[in-house]
């Protein structure tokens, strides 16, 4: 089993992608796969199919996979931009 530097409720920033920029909380960190799911962040849709919970069918939104290279801590990135002179972002 891998070692990463984030975890379970840290908040971090997204370092790129479509979401760089956007910061949340982890909801889970997958190790087999080297990837994480952070709240609020690379959302995608996932087609339901009829239930009785939904009688039509539906479509519901829900966060994808970011992988563990994305993403840094926080705190982390704060600290690195106040080293080089910028202002420190906040959640």
């Amino acid at each position: 089993m891998r070692k990463f530097h984030i975890k379970k409720d840290d908040v971090v920033m997204v370092l790129g992608g479509e979401d760089k920029g956007k910061s949340g909380k982890v909801i889970a960190v997958l190790r087999d796969d080297e990837r994480c799911i952070v709240e609020g962040v690379h959302m995608i849709k996932k087609h339901l199919r009829k239930s009785q919970l939904h009688p039509n069918g539906t479509i519901a939104e829900r966060e994808g996979t970011l992988h563990v290279s994305k993403v840094m801590r926080l705190e982390e990135f704060n600290r690195r931009r106040a080293k080089h002179g910028q202002e420190p972002k906040s959640k």
